[in-house]
């Protein structure tokens, strides 16, 4: 089911110039013309195959993402139209979807704590990414990542990875400002101390001192 959503999703826009239409816009109009909804997984897929492949692998991307779609498909008549981006809406259900993997999101941390190191990286979207697979950090961060709460991890890989703003991550996990901000700066402070003092956002202009 979710390989024949995401095959009619991939399909469904006729070739041509991209939609003009924001993302609210286009779930409106996909009550009357459910195609519409293809021009988010044009839009979308990718970083969202990117950031489940950093936390869970590539083997299941694929279907997360597609599922991802299948959810939002099937919510898009709650989705609050007053929000024009989808980024947030999307990143919160494919978070919520990455929580029922948790434990081979904590195997994945643990091969990659074993795994030879061979110093290279895969379109890195930021330091942390980058780290993931550096030669002298991937062992270290990938344990304080596996140490970390799940609900600590989910904000900070979403502002990691997902590249959300804080009030973004608030609106994905549906949680105060204030608590992203407090959750956030719990998790560096975790990953900071396995890592020597080492910051791992420290390209991020949003870091705190």
């Amino acid at each position: 089911m979710v390989a024949a959503v995401t095959a009619f999703l991939a399909n469904a826009r006729v070739a041509g110039a991209p939609s003009v239409y924001g993302d609210a816009e286009l779930i409106s109009r996909s009550h009357a013309d459910p195609e519409a909804f293809a021009e988010l997984f044009d839009r979308y897929a990718p970083m969202l195959y990117r950031y489940v492949s950093r936390r869970l692998g590539p083997e299941v991307a694929e279907d997360l993402v597609g599922e991802t779609f299948l959810v939002a498909f099937g919510k898009r008549g709650k989705y609050d139209l007053a929000h024009p981006d989808a980024r947030p809406w999307l990143f919160g259900i494919v978070t919520k979807l990455v929580a029922r993997h948790h434990r081979s999101e904590a195997a994945r941390y643990r091969a990659l704590r074993r795994s030879p190191v061979d110093g290279a990286v895969e379109s890195p979207a930021d330091a942390v990414a980058a780290m993931v697979t550096a030669s002298a950090v991937r062992p270290l961060l990938a344990e304080a990542l596996a140490a970390l709460p799940r609900r600590d991890r989910d904000v900070l890989l979403l502002v990691a990875w997902g590249d959300l703003s804080y009030e973004e991550v608030g609106q994905a996990l549906g949680i105060p400002v204030g608590t992203v901000r407090s959750r956030l700066h719990r998790a560096r402070r975790k990953v900071r101390a396995a890592l020597g003092d080492t910051n791992p956002l420290s390209g991020d202009p949003r870091e705190e001192a």
